[in-house]
Formats: structure tokens, sequence, C-alpha cells
């Protein structure tokens, strides 16, 4: 990929991973009834849940790149749009209210990790998100598996990273989360809409 086009992805990462989503909230409450260290199972069932979305994403994309030369081109103006309805949709959900801490048992490394493999997989959202998502940065000129590694390596490294840093912050970040309001949404909402409307202009 070229530089300034990873750097642009990179941001754009981070934002999503910072925008509300089962996944986060899930490492989130698990961070706070199980510990930083027991939800990282939580956390790398996602992750890799996510890289194996964004490989049938890419394949996908792969395929209609082979069927039609302007494939890439509408499949930005139909990702843009998306975005900015996502966006929107965001900015109108109601503030996040994240359960308290219960004394449930502890749960296996195996449990947890299938939980946020689960979270991952089972939203038919991620799919359709990662399917408008992803164009964006794809360069139909070179060779699509080295974008794909790329894409994937950085996604997964950056939610990572947010993912334990949620779980490990939980008692911290969620009552800050929750006196925010609709504040942290309209923030993650509005990152949605300027790279979507960036996108279709």
């Amino acid at each position: 990929m070229i530089w300034e086009t990873w750097l642009i992805y990179l941001i754009a990462v981070v934002g999503l991973s910072l925008a509300p989503g089962p996944n986060g909230l899930l490492a989130l409450s698990h961070g706070a009834q199980y510990g930083h260290k027991k939800a990282l199972y939580t956390v790398g069932g996602g992750v890799i849940g996510f890289v194996a979305v964004i490989a049938l994403s890419m394949f996908g994309i792969g395929a209609l790149l082979q069927a039609s030369t302007h494939a890439l081109t509408v499949l930005k103006w139909l990702g843009g749009g998306y975005l900015i309805w996502l966006g929107i949709q965001l900015w109108r959900a109601p503030s996040m209210q994240l359960s308290e801490t219960t004394n449930e048992a502890p749960k296996s490394g195996l449990s947890l990790f299938r939980l946020g493999l689960l979270a991952a997989l089972s939203n038919p959202k991620v799919m359709l998100f990662f399917g408008s998502f992803l164009p964006q940065f794809i360069d139909a000129e070179r060779d699509l598996l080295p974008q794909f590694f790329i894409m994937a390596i950085t996604f997964a490294v950056v939610e990572f990273f947010v993912e334990y840093l949620l779980a490990r912050m939980a008692h911290k970040v969620r009552p800050k989360i929750e006196r925010s309001g609709k504040g942290f949404n309209r923030l993650c909402g509005s990152m949605f809409v300027v790279i979507g409307a960036a996108i279709v202009r």
C-alpha cells in the first residue's frame, strides 16, 4: 500500500475501533467482571473473528474486481453512503448503559474466547461494514493479497490494543462513558460522516 493510503486507513481504523460496538462493550464488561488478564481471551476471540470477516470481505471484493473494472468505483460510492448513514444512526443512538459488575463465577478462557469470536462473526452489520469500508483503501492496480495482509494486520493490532485497554481500564472507563451521555456516540458518528463525505465527494 502507498504510505499515505495506509496512514489514512490507520486513522479510520482507530476511529472504528473506538466507536461503540458489541466487541468493545464485551471486552469492557469482561474486564470489569473477570479482570483484564482473563479478558484477553475475549479480546483474542474478537480479533480473530474480525480478521476472518475481513478475509471474506476481501475475497468478495476481489471477485467483483475480476468481474468489472468499474466495480471498485461503485463500491466506493456505496460504501461512502453507508458510512454516512452509519454515522447518522450512531449520532442518534441513545447513550450507552453498561451493566454493573456482578459476582458471577469466572468463565473458562475458552468460553470467553468463544464469546468474543461469536460477537465478531454473528453481527451481519460487520460484514456489510467491511464490505463498504475496505474498498476505499484498495488500489485495483496492485496485488490484492499483500493489501489484505497489511489491512488485516493493522486492524488486528489496533483492535486488540483498544479492546485490551477497555478491559484493563474497565472500572474507570465505564462511568465516564455513561456520564458522557450521547456525546461519545456523536463524536464517533461525526467521524464516520466525515470519512463517508470525503469518499463520495
